[in-house]
């Protein structure tokens, strides 16, 4: 290593091409990059989805999700099993075990669900994948005040026209070349993924009364299959002629409604013929559900638009931009295309954003270094910056990671880090050049004399980032980022230090005392007064400070019990999970009771769209403009509801209303932020009589609900009493809001059963259902592919056959000998009630209690309600009910298993930087000394989370452990030192001293320096950046004052350890340490090279 230094020394070629290779490799990688929001999110997840049409959630349970799980509930590689049965569909959610392989349980589970052999009767084909969470960049509402046909055809014609878009016109032959330059680097700008969002399926409905039925003596049978005989496509094989092979088909496939009218049905004996047109009405129209959405107050359908595989989120989201500018001048009159939630705008926002305060970071670092070396010196230590974040790009698409909002935090994570090596060569060569020696010879020789030091240095701090490694699930896919840009940053910044600046600085010119500029004598200025407080208060503070050690030691100790208690507390800082994220979509979900007509859905959803509205009106933002940009309303459905969902809410007693606010930048006061939003919001609107829930949400990427216990037994009855006595609880606490359980009271049912004189006529239940079945559901006759669209066709009642309960008592039963009964007489009906959903999680019926904060209420905290509920609550449900088992899922689970992982990856780290440094230390206890400092970097973070007023997060947990590897180099350098002194002889108390001395001034500027890189995002007003604000806090303000802890804990603790070895040591084995002190120090002076100057 030693020979390849000085050779890099005195190639000046080779280092500057290195540089050149670093820089234009970056760049070339940055460009390529793939640009979003949030790192993308691999599932590991897989789901069963079973339709079972018509059918109870009791029937889909016990015929299809039971079933399922008791086939697959032994499969390995599952660590937790869920089901949601619902009206008509079963979801079974198998969560794949950390390290298993999701694509094998995936196989293994596909083998076992086919081979299921007890389906209910009716049950369609299983639809099994794995989960893919895809991303979304915005959507396109297309507004019309037309009928829902009309508006359907035109959001499919601008969705069609959209994947064929292939961007703007170039306006001059400089547009061309960009373009076709843009396509070469980065492939062609496309958009392949485009879905249409609250639109109801197509659907053909054969219309058959009960009256037509009897008069021409059919059955729903006969006419189905008289129209499955008619409309079909099949092969008949092929003749093998002389001229080749002709190819036989049967092609009468009917697409269209006039097309299936004229179908023949029945033929009279006198050859005439019934066609179904004369008994049926044809409908083509959409499946019976109320579904509709409007977007300010219009009729209209949503677009989103994704981005898939490779595809860059500015380049899809600029195309879409560019087609509906082009698009909106040619669309019919009245119609109107509009851009909803652009997630592109605020990625664009967050990448200016934290390129500017890089930047303002980089300057700010330079101007620092300037202050207290030589100007040209901070250069080249400065010029390290980019090589390193150019090199790290290059590795970048090794990680599969892209530029978003976590990547670029990262780097200006490591701002202040990535020179901390580089100051302590820059340093050392500068002593060697002042001290008279030639910049050639002290340029290599500086840098090998503090080579291991600093490299071990390096080591250090990247092992203190790698417990983000650890952290599994969602949480763990955005947090590798950081040590996926940290980690190559700080090894191209070693390679810089050790092959590219000591050729740089082997060109360094000795100071010339007799003509200094006016920098230099700044800066001659500044340095003289560091080293005037060095001499004048910090040496004579340090021998103080040494001589009553055990005082000192105990202080420190004392001020970090402090601390930890204030965190501990709650009382000046709180914790919690994640930092509140400011939203710029909100929404309001509703429920009401199962069975309510579609009206009184209608009134509720118009209550809550009217109190947007009114704010709307109402409020403005910084810029005079209304603090809500668009009102998006949905009945029957709650399809832009945030957070991950297997079986979305659908039916005529659901709705919700979600707005789009102004820009968070444009909202930077308290009374315009989302949360503020929502309070008012809530207010307008009030109690809505009757309803499940009512629930306001911030659309971020938050974890879930801030509270969500999952109850679970054998026993529903006690699931529900303990349901209600946890709500009950809850709504006793502080700043506890929108209290609900998913244990909804399902629709009226009817249960059929046989007379004893259906039974005399040999009528069977199957026989009765299956009929009542196609009169009143439908029986399905064929699926139809139109386009991109499958069509079901139905034969059924008419709809005014199918409104009331007397309808099925006017209906006619037809015998297995051909006859009529009225139902009545074959069947009777009972009434009653069930479940809109069942859930079950691990084979057991289970019922999740949900609750939020309110943000606004400042003493309101969802870890201190947890707390609560554990002392408080747990302990009497446990009494109450015993059969109940319970836990927590959501917010509270990522939490509890982010931290976990986190401090079992902490452990290690330790463990693996106390091996790391017993290798330059050449020693057992000094690692220990070193990490000394490690714990009492929290007293800087939680003083930096008091000073700002904010909570403490995980966020600042991953500061805090990243903290460990600044401030250990630190501790190591000066501990190196202190040894040096040791080797050449002097006393202990005189090694600490001297080198607590000599080894200030880098000290100071790496702790400077990390502080200072920081503080642009620190000082950050966006509301956006207040996520990524804490990690900063706790990093910056913990290594200020780790300033304090290395260089003067550090020699206290340093000085200890010695007292200790020389009370156990013997006499015998001190004198052994003497010698290997006085052998380290020959083997060191053997290690000067000798070089010739050339």
């Amino acid at each position: 290593m030693k020979g390849l230094i000085f050779f890099w020394a005195r190639n000046k070629v080779a280092a500057n091409f290195l540089m050149f290779a670093l820089l234009v490799g970056g760049l070339v990688t940055w460009i390529r990059l793939k640009k979003e929001i949030f790192p993308e999110i691999s599932s590991n997840y897989i789901t069963v989805q079973t339709p079972y049409p018509n059918a109870t959630p009791e029937e889909v349970e016990k015929g299809v999700c039971l079933p399922i799980e008791e086939a697959i509930q032994d499969l390995d590689g599952i660590e937790r099993l869920t089901s949601t049965s619902t009206e008509g569909m079963g979801v079974v959610v198998v969560e794949v075990s950390t390290g298993k392989d999701t694509r094998k349980v995936l196989n293994d589970v596909k083998s076992r669900v086919d081979a299921i052999q007890n389906f209910a009767e009716s049950v369609e084909k299983p639809i099994i994948a794995d989960v893919l969470l895809k991303h979304q960049v915005m959507s396109i509402a297309v507004t019309a005040d037309t009928d829902e046909r009309t508006l359907r055809a035109l959001a499919e014609g601008v969705r069609d026209d959209l994947l064929a878009y292939k961007g703007k016109a170039p306006a001059t032959t400089w547009d061309k070349i960009k373009n076709k330059a843009a396509d070469t680097v980065l492939g062609e700008a496309q958009i392949t993924q485009i879905e249409l969002v609250g639109v109801r399926d197509h659907e053909i409905s054969i219309e058959v009364s009960e009256k037509i039925l009897r008069e021409y003596g059919m059955t729903f049978e006969q006419v189905a299959n008289a129209v499955r005989s008619t409309s079909i496509d099949l092969p008949g094989g092929s003749v093998r002629t002389n001229a080749g092979e002709i190819l036989i088909r049967a092609q009468n496939r009917r697409y269209e409604a006039g097309e299936i009218e004229d179908i023949t049905v029945l033929t009279r004996p006198d050859g005439s013929v019934v066609k179904l047109r004369d008994v049926a009405k044809v409908v083509d129209g959409f499946k019976e559900e109320d579904l509709y959405s409007r977007y300010d107050g219009h009729p209209a359908i949503l677009l989103n638009v994704f981005r898939t595989g490779e595809e860059d989120t500015l380049r899809v989201a600029n195309l879409v931009r560019d087609f509906v500018s082009e698009k909106a001048s040619h669309v019919p009159k009245g119609v109107n295309l509009e851009i909803w939630n652009d997630e592109a705008v605020l990625l664009e926002g967050r990448i200016d954003l934290l390129l500017n305060d890089g930047f303002q970071g980089f300057i700010l670092v330079y101007i620092s270094l300037a202050l207290f070396l030589r100007p040209a010196l901070a250069f080249h230590v400065a010029l390290g910056i980019p090589i390193a974040f150019a090199g790290a790009l290059i590795a970048l698409p090794y990680g599969d990671i892209s530029i978003n909002m976590i990547s670029l935090f990262a780097f200006i994570l490591v701002l202040g880090i990535v020179t901390d090596d580089a100051i302590v060569v820059g340093e050392r060569v500068n002593e060697r050049i002042d001290a008279g020696e030639p910049a050639h010879l002290a340029a290599p020789r500086g840098t090998w004399e503090v080579m291991s030091v600093a490299a071990f240095g390096v080591f250090t701090t990247m092992i203190a980032f790698m417990p983000m490694f650890g952290v599994q699930g969602v949480s763990g896919n955005i947090w590798r980022q950081i040590p996926w840009i940290v980690i190559p940053v700080l090894l191209v910044s070693l390679i810089e230090t050790n092959l590219i600046l000591p050729s740089h600085l082997a060109h360094l010119k000795p100071v010339d005392p007799n003509h200094p500029n006016f920098f230099l004598r700044l800066q001659q200025k500044i340095a003289g007064s560091l080293d005037r407080f060095v001499r004048g208060i910090y040496g004579p503070l340090l021998e103080k400070l040494v001589y009553w050690r055990h005082a000192t030691v105990a202080a420190f100790a004392a001020v970090l019990f402090i601390t930890l208690g204030l965190l501990g507390s709650g009382r000046l800082v709180k914790f919690e999970f994640m930092p509140r994220v400011e939203a710029e979509v909100i929404s309001a979900k509703l429920t009401l009771p199962n069975g309510v007509p579609v009206e009184t859905t209608e009134e509720a959803i118009n209550k809550l769209e009217d109190a947007a509205l009114a704010i709307q009106s109402e409020i403005k933002d910084e810029h005079g403009r209304p603090i809500i940009k668009h009102v998006l309303s949905s009945v029957g459905s709650q399809p832009y509801t945030p957070g991950l969902s297997f079986s979305g809410a659908k039916g005529v007693n659901v709705g919700e209303v979600t707005v789009e606010l102004q820009g968070a930048d444009s909202r930077n006061k308290p009374e315009l932020l989302a949360d503020a939003i929502i309070a008012d919001w809530r207010k307008r609107v009030g109690a809505i009589p009757g309803a499940v829930e009512l629930s306001f949400q911030l659309q971020t990427s938050a974890g879930g609900n801030a509270v969500d216990l999952e109850l679970t037994g054998p026993d529903m009855e006690q699931l529900d009493a303990a349901a209600e006595f946890v709500k009950e609880k809850l709504a006793t606490q502080e700043g506890v809001i929108d209290i609900g359980d998913s244990n909804l009271e399902g629709k009226r049912e009817v249960k059929l059963a046989v007379t004893p004189e259906g039974e005399a006529l040999g009528l069977r239940l199957d026989d009765i259902a299956r009929q009542v079945r196609q009169a009143f559901y439908g029986e399905e006759v064929q699926r139809l592919q139109r386009g991109r669209d499958e069509v079901r066709v139905y034969v059924r009642y008419p709809y005014e056959e199918r409104r009331s309960l007397q309808n099925l008592s006017d209906m006619r039963i037809r015998t297995p000998q051909g006859d009529e009964v009225p139902f009545v007489e074959a069947a009777e009906a009972e009434e009653g009630r069930g479940y809109a959903l069942i859930r079950r999680a691990n084979r057991f019926r289970s019922i999740n209690v949900t609750a939020d904060i309110d943000r606004t209420n400042p003493n309101a905290n969802a870890n201190e309600v947890v707390e609560w509920m554990q002392l408080d609550v747990f302990p009497e449900m446990k009494r109450k009910f015993p059969t109940v088992m319970w836990g927590f899922q959501g917010e509270q689970k990522d939490q509890r298993e982010s931290v976990s992982d986190l401090s079992k990856g902490f452990v290690l780290a330790l463990i693996g930087i106390y091996m790391v440094l017993a290798l330059p230390l050449r020693s057992y206890l000094q690692p220990m000394i070193v990490m000394s400092v490690i714990p009492f970097g929290m007293i800087g973070a939680v003083i930096g989370h008091i000073f700002f007023g904010m909570n403490f997060s995980v966020m600042s947990i991953i500061g805090v452990i990243a903290l460990a590897g600044v401030v250990i180099n630190e501790s190591l350098v000066l501990v190196e030192f202190m040894n040096r002194y040791r080797r050449e002889g002097h006393t202990v108390r005189e090694a600490v001293l001297k080198g607590g001395r000599a080894r200030f001034t880098p000290i100071f500027l790496t702790s400077v320096t990390s502080f200072i890189g920081l503080v642009p995002m620190i000082s950050e007003t966006s509301v956006q950046a207040k996520f990524l604000i804490p990690m900063a806090v706790s990093l910056a303000f913990g290594g200020l004052i780790n300033l304090f802890n290395t260089l003067l804990l550090v020699p206290c603790v340093y000085c200890l350890f010695e007292d200790i070895r020389a009370r156990i040591y013997t006499k015998e084995a001190l004198q052994r340490h003497e010698e290997e002190l006085a052998l380290d120090a020959n083997e060191h002076a053997l290690e000067e090279p000798v070089t010739t100057s050339s």
